[in-house]
């Protein structure tokens, strides 16, 4: 990323009281987030907010000082890197607000509930809400709501920052649960920070908290419980684990709250929020500049520190709200979003999964291919929000190119086609779904790896209030998860029974086919949807103007599945 002052509109700041209490004109670095170009304060029980753009004052990045940049010199300003982020943009996705109307819609009676569990995350500064059943959805987000602003800002700088230890990693702390701390603590990982220039401009105090690098306080928000409703709005008994990464990666390597893990473990912020560079290099930095842009005199390098990017596998959402930030009232400009599609590709094609080929045999009844998948992350994968599949692709060519064998092969639009090209019937809204496969003959059959969810009479749906149970969840598991752990229940597998390969972070899978002697090029991708084309055409079952806004922007999309990993072989077949 080149050096540069904030890719985003400047915004003019008069009159500023810097730390030594001298008056001076200076121009900020800053874009504006908000439709009101100056920071909103709110407070709600003793807990004050305000906008990223009022932290970015020292927090992003500047031409004349030294800070928040790393060896190469590239701009690693805390602001600058959330900006572009699905957390930033938490509020104004609009996939989000669609899903939220198209959730209302099903069920109407629960419509408070519905916008109450939801905007605990997306919209946390304004966050508790109320609003009749009457009302438009998400109204509080309206320009003329007193906290839409707050809102709009997303996961913001002071929400994350003032979260307390209290509770963290306790069932009460999930699906929003969070406390945050009553005394305008701002906490980081740094001992004895200077506390003074922040007191000073924002009345916040920074403070001392271990608590910001663990895994717990981003299962805050990153373990969802929801309870299940039937179509008359009743609550049934029912929960369910809608998403839940942090669980998943307790019954793993990668934990690292147990010592048993401790040449294995690794926090959701070691993988989200490196505290290296792109090369790999330990940043060392200051962590702020003063508002006239230049370098505190004060300060010195410090270690840890974390880029604020959030990459993770929403490549797509990243890339609609990048190409329709205008619609969305977004001022963030076009490069924030580049950089984070950049660490978010590199994260998908390194971090991710591993697919091989592991051999080819042939005798009397035909040819069989196995491939085996192996589960990098460091949790389930896909992992959280049920929209989101992997799937393998299968193609075998002939000497002369052409196909003479498939599975799993996807159109421009993101569909899953079969032979002759046709949309496959499991990607029809209402169709039965793809089962999970151990061994695969047919072309018309794909092992996807997935979550469908089932209602209280056992019948598929992709409602969430009507969750009851998973249906099918043969979502790759992590390395080292154990049916013993206390967490297994929640994460466990589902419809994969009998298959003895499906082990924890690998699955194989195996391919009979029918193939005459001859040359042939077998090849194998897992690809990958953050919002899978069958989710999509639940989606727009449900007639709401959220969700026509959304599909609008869906429509002129690039839905091309990511690619995540690839193999390849050739063969010859011969008596």
């Amino acid at each position: 990323m080149n050096i540069q002052e904030s890719p985003l509109r400047r915004l003019t700041i008069s009159s500023f009281v810097i730390a030594c209490s001298i008056t001076i004109q200076v121009v900020s670095l800053l874009p504006s987030r908000a439709d009101d170009p100056h920071a909103i304060r709110q407070n709600d029980d003793d807990v004050s907010f305000l906008t990223a753009v009022e932290c970015a004052i020292c927090h992003s990045f500047s031409n004349r000082a030294t800070a928040m940049r790393d060896q190469q010199n590239r701009n690693v300003a805390p602001f600058d890197l959330w900006s572009g982020s699905m957390m930033a943009n938490s509020a104004r996705d609009p996939y989000w607000r669609a899903a939220v109307s198209a959730e209302v819609a099903a069920t109407p009676s629960q419509k408070n509930h519905i916008e109450e569990i939801c905007s605990r995350c997306h919209t946390p500064m304004a966050a508790p809400i109320s609003s009749s059943p009457e009302g438009e959805v998400l109204s509080f987000l309206n320009n003329k709501h007193p906290k839409s602003n707050l809102g709009l800002d997303g996961v913001s700088c002071t929400v994350c920052h003032q979260i307390s230890p209290q509770n963290l990693g306790t069932d009460e702390s999930f699906t929003g649960g969070f406390v945050y701390n009553r005394e305008k603590a701002i906490y980081g990982p740094h001992a004895d920070p200077i506390t003074m220039p922040m007191q000073r401009h924002v009345n916040y105090t920074p403070k001392r908290g271990d608590h910001i690098l663990t895994s717990a306080m981003c299962a805050t928000c990153h373990t969802v419980i929801t309870h299940s409703f039937d179509a008359d709005g009743r609550q049934t008994a029912a929960v369910l684990h809608e998403q839940a990464p942090y669980l998943e990666w307790r019954n793993s390597i990668f934990n690292n709250e147990v010592a048993t893990n401790s040449n294995t473990g690794k926090s959701c912020q070691d993988c989200h929020m490196p505290t290296t560079d792109m090369d790999g290099q330990v940043i060392s930095t200051k962590l702020a500049h003063n508002p006239g842009g230049r370098d505190f005199p004060f300060l010195h390098d410090r270690q840890p520190f974390g880029r604020h990017s959030f990459a993770g596998g929403n490549l797509f959402m990243t890339r609609l709200i990048r190409d329709n930030r205008s619609k969305l009232g977004i001022k963030t400009g076009r490069e924030a979003f580049d950089l984070t599609i950049q660490e978010t590709q590199k994260m998908l094609r390194t971090q991710t999964a591993r697919i091989a080929i592991d051999s080819v045999d042939s005798n009397e009844s035909g040819t069989l291919v196995v491939v085996s998948i192996e589960n990098l992350s460091g949790h389930k994968f896909p992992t959280a929000y049920p929209s989101r599949r992997a799937w393998i692709e299968m193609v075998v060519h002939d000497d002369t190119g052409k196909i003479v064998f498939a599975s799993g092969r996807s159109d421009a639009k993101g569909q899953l086609v079969g032979s002759g090209e046709q949309v496959l019937q499991s990607e029809i809204a209402g169709s039965p779904p793809q089962r999970h496969y151990r061994k695969i003959t047919d072309s018309e059959q794909v092992q996807i790896y997935e979550t469908i969810m089932a209602d209280q009479d056992g019948k598929p749906t992709f409602t969430l209030l009507r969750g009851s149970h998973f249906l099918k969840d043969n979502r790759l598991l992590p390395k080292g998860w154990a049916q013993s752990h206390a967490d297994a229940v929640a994460t466990k597998p589902v419809g994969v029974d009998g298959d003895t390969d499906f082990l924890a972070g690998t699955d194989q899978v195996s391919y009979q086919l029918a193939l005459p002697n001859g040359s042939y090029r077998v090849s194998a991708r897992l690809m990958f949807q953050s919002l899978s084309n069958r989710y999509m055409e639940e989606l727009f079952q449900h007639d709401t103007p959220e969700v026509r806004t959304f599909k609008a922007m869906y429509d002129l999309s690039d839905r091309v599945p990511e690619e995540i990993a690839t193999a390849g072989m050739s063969i010859i077949l011969k008596d």
